[in-house]
């Protein structure tokens, strides 16, 4: 990775932990005082989010040194495998959570200062908005850790929505007199907020075990590089060409086998290398680091 890119990706993870530990202090302290079990599982939430981004920026630290003579490729495979841990623990944190908010249903629900809650979620809604925006635009060309950062934090600005909306009903229903009713309101967002939590960790884990398995990239990427690919074949008159690639991290593998017909320009390794500085041309503008492997045959059963 370059080392401007990972200094700045550094800066922006260490960005989401300090204003995780913010709301992660201000919504257990809140939560507290106002008794809403949902306010306190937002400050676990970010909790755990902070010790998680300490990770991711390690990470980031460690696919930042490179390849060496024990990782011939890099390191870039990190920042997947952190992505996986992230989004497993926070997984398991919302499904404890929706087991607590469906016992308190069960017993009869919970009191809540329902107007500090109100405060409070839209205190949430504009950080957790702000943040991820943030992030999200500085993340075109960033690493994996950081869309997930930013992901996280959209997400638990959407739900931050929810939330509010909840605790304004939550409020009518006391002004209304039906403070009985009102009780269930903290507990049933518990419950339905953390099951909502939940496709944030599972769209993370099914993108990066992508990664881990070394399977073909996503469809935006993989159409990126046939289309390189098409183009040079189109140049040079080759008959066929086969593409296998796989993404890690910000680092791209290709293994590109072109088939050389009677009509193909190729002729001599002169003329081979000069395809080579074209396809390296094409893909370097795609903004991916790269490990490419490109060769010719006249006979396809050996490009299959």
């Amino acid at each position: 990775m370059d080392d401007a890119k990972s200094a700045r990706d550094q800066r922006l993870l260490m960005f989401s932990i300090w204003a995780s530990a913010g709301f992660a202090v201000l919504s257990s302290v809140w939560g507290i005082l106002s008794g809403s079990s949902m306010i306190v599982f937002d400050g676990l939430y970010s909790f755990v989010s902070i010790g998680l981004s300490v990770l991711a920026v390690l990470a980031l630290r460690f696919s930042g040194r490179g390849a060496d003579e024990r990782f011939p490729w890099g390191r870039d495979a990190a920042e997947p495998l952190v992505v996986v841990i992230k989004a497993a623990t926070l997984g398991a944190l919302c499904a404890y959570a929706a087991v607590g908010g469906i016992l308190d249903i069960v017993n009869g629900g919970r009191e809540v200062a329902v107007g500090s809650a109100v405060v409070y979620a839209a205190v949430a809604t504009l950080g957790g908005l702000t943040v991820g925006l943030v992030l999200r635009r500085a993340t075109r060309d960033g690493s994996n850790l950081v869309r997930a950062e930013a992901a996280e934090w959209l997400g638990d600005a959407l739900l931050s929505v929810g939330v509010l909306i909840g605790f304004l009903v939550a409020y009518a229903l006391v002004t209304a007199g039906r403070a009985d009713l009102a009780a269930y309101v903290d507990p049933v967002m518990v419950t339905l907020v953390s099951l909502a939590f939940l496709w944030v960790p599972v769209k993370l884990i099914v993108s990066s075990l992508r990664e881990i398995l070394s399977m073909a990239p996503e469809g935006e990427v993989l159409d990126q590089l046939r289309a390189c690919v098409a183009a040079v074949e189109e140049r040079y008159g080759f008959s066929e060409s086969f593409l296998r690639a796989s993404k890690v991290g910000n680092r791209v593998d290709i293994e590109i086998d072109f088939v050389v017909g009677a009509e193909s320009a190729i002729r001599t390794i002169a003329d081979a290398d000069t395809v080579r500085q074209d396809l390296h041309d094409r893909l370097a503008a795609l903004g991916y680091e790269r490990s490419v492997v490109v060769t010719f045959t006249a006979d396809r059963r050996w490009a299959e």
